[in-house]
């Protein structure tokens, strides 16, 4: 079970980010980020080394987490 609180200020499935991209999601996934409060605190260029996640989707990523209060590192 998850021990976050779900609610509209939770953060959840990075798949319900739009225009992410399919291959940005797998790579994500592979790297066993399934969720955005998952990213936040990161390194972007961490993030930048993985399989499909380009400036865009870590541009899309960088917005959605600041739309919550987060960011990456």
């Amino acid at each position: 079970m998850s021990t976050s609180p779900t609610s509209s200020t939770s953060p959840t499935s990075l798949n319900e980010l739009p225009r992410i991209g399919a291959p940005a999601s797998r790579g994500l996934g592979a790297a066993g980020f399934t969720t955005l409060r998952q990213l936040a605190g990161v390194p972007r260029q961490d993030l930048a080394q993985l399989h499909g996640v380009g400036p865009k989707a870590l541009d899309i990523i960088e917005a959605a987490l600041s739309e919550h209060g987060l960011s990456l590192k």
